[in-house]
């Protein structure tokens, strides 16, 4: 998967929250991470929201920013040393980086890697394979980008969301937090649609869809009026930007998905 990851990791800092290792959406990330030398003061400032919401205000590390990024020696002091672009809390930079430096806070405020956090909170509950994938050059695993989860696991993953977050009698993940999650809280610059915490929020054929989506069109989307969840995974070479392929796939949902739900 590619940034379908993020959705996974929004979800485990919930569940980090509701647990008490992280604080809440308002906790500052540096006094946990550190300042690194040259960082911009302002860093000091970003919140966990920042970082969920990718309104961090610090220069994109997707995109055209990627590849020098990944081959940084210490990809979390190279993210908070990117100027800033926009202010902290402002508008949202898509950056896969932002996600990282969630990666980083789940693994120092636990003390527990993030493969072994998802195999604890969201593998074992939900009965799913989660496999290592790629560590930066400090042994982080990966924030955002490059989880490995078979379809029918991220089906599950889409029903726990759709089912409020329980699974075969068990709470995973707190209705709160799911609640806050499919909250518009900024909107995509790409395709116009609102984010949450690693959700972008939209409407399809009149009802309301929350969903994940990762580069070369891997879609996660919940529909919860329709209870109904849709998993798609698809050519990994073609970039799903808005206006071309994601468009293709978007109707694939609404023009032939949907319709066999009927108008009930």
């Amino acid at each position: 998967m590619k940034s379908v990851s993020k959705t996974l990791v929004a979800t485990l800092v919930g569940i980090a929250i509701d647990r008490g290792v992280i604080q809440g959406v308002d906790q500052r990330v540096t006094p946990v991470l550190g300042v690194p030398a040259g960082a911009d003061p302002r860093v000091q400032a970003l919140t966990v929201e920042d970082l969920l919401t990718m309104r961090a205000g610090l220069a994109r590390t997707s995109g055209p920013g990627y590849g020098a990024w990944v081959e940084s020696r210490d990809w979390v002091d190279y993210v908070l040393t990117r100027p800033f672009v926009g202010e902290p809390g402002g508008r949202m930079l898509y950056s896969t980086g932002d996600y990282h430096l969630l990666a980083a806070l789940l693994t120092e405020a636990s003390g527990r890697s993030l493969l072994a956090l998802a195999r604890d909170w969201l593998g074992k509950p939900l009965g799913i394979e989660i496999p290592p994938w790629t560590r930066d050059p400090q042994g982080i695993y990966m924030g955002g980008n490059n989880m490995g989860l078979t379809p029918r696991a991220l089906l599950r993953f889409g029903e726990l969301w759709r089912r409020g977050g329980v699974w075969d009698g068990q709470r995973v993940v707190s209705r709160a937090w799911i609640e806050a999650s499919w909250r518009p809280r900024t909107r995509s610059p790409f395709s116009g649609h609102d984010y949450g915490y690693g959700w972008f929020i939209a409407s399809a054929a009149g009802r309301r869809v929350c969903y994940a989506r990762g580069y070369g069109g891997q879609l996660v989307y919940v529909l919860p009026e329709l209870a109904a969840t849709v998993v798609m995974t698809s050519d990994p070479t073609l970039p799903a930007r808005s206006g071309g392929y994601i468009d293709d796939l978007h109707g694939l949902l609404t023009g032939a998905i949907l319709p066999a739900f009927g108008s009930g």
